[in-house]
This record gives C-alpha cells, sequence and structure tokens, in this order.
C-alpha cells in the first residue's frame, strides 16, 4: 500500500441511541468495503441504513473526489459517537412533569485504498494525406 489514501464521510445527527448504531457498526468494522455493504443489506435492524448510507458516502468519497480504486478499499475506523440530546417532558398526574431525553448520533466512517494507476496513452504520429483538387 505504497499510494494508499484515507478518505472519510461524517454524518451527524442520527435520530437514533448511539448504543443501539454501536451494536451494527461493531459488525463491519475493520472489513473491506464491499463485504461491509453485505452485511449491512442483510442486518435486520433499524441503524443498518444509516451506516450503509455513511459507507456507500465515504466509498463514493473515495472513488469520485481522490481517484481510489473501489475494489482495495477497507474501513479504517468507524465511530459512533453521541449526538444532540433533545431534552423534553412528559406529563404525568397530579401536574408532574417526567423528564427525558430524545438522543441523536453522529457517525464517522473513514476508509484507507490504494490510489487507482493511471492509464498512459501512447500518442502516434498520423500523416493526413491532403487531396489536391
Amino acid at each position: 500500500m505504497a499510494n494508499s489514501l484515507t478518505v472519510r464521510a461524517y454524518i451527524k445527527n442520527i435520530d437514533q441511541a448511539p448504543r443501539k448504531v454501536s451494536l451494527v457498526a461493531s459488525l463491519i468494522r475493520r472489513r473491506n468495503v464491499a463485504d461491509a455493504l453485505v452485511i449491512l443489506s442483510h442486518v435486520p435492524k433499524r441503524a443498518a441504513k444509516p451506516v450503509l448510507d455513511a459507507l456507500e458516502s465515504a466509498k463514493a468519497n473515495a472513488i469520485n473526489n481522490h481517484g481510489l480504486d473501489g475494489k482495495t478499499l477497507v474501513i479504517s475506523k468507524l465511530s459512533v459517537t453521541t449526538g444532540t440530546r433533545l431534552k423534553r417532558f412528559k406529563p404525568a398526574s397530579r401536574g408532574r412533569a417526567l423528564p427525558f431525553q430524545k438522543k441523536a448520533t453522529n457517525i464517522l466512517v473513514e476508509v484507507t485504498g490504494d490510489v487507482k494507476a493511471k492509464k498512459t496513452v501512447e500518442k502516434t504520429k498520423t500523416t493526413v494525406k491532403k487531396e489536391g483538387k
């Protein structure tokens, strides 16, 4: 991996608890991207969709923006952290209010791969014969 690069994708404020998303993320850590996409498409959890979106975004960034080879991509870092919390109250009996928090999640995906070899095109001289009138 002499010409390797690291590319990242960051998705913020997913409306799901980080603990639930972390369970899905642990299934695909340190795998290559092709295997991880297959695994995520078969996981029956709601948290699989945001992780799949983040992984596809990192793959697209690597291929389109940085010119990496799609077959050599490996997940080098997958981090699930807490996002912002919304503090809310639920009405209870006798005029009370019971507090609760709506949790959010941030997902960071870093993908490492080799730079795609550029094709070299040899230019050949061609002679064009001009027809005289």
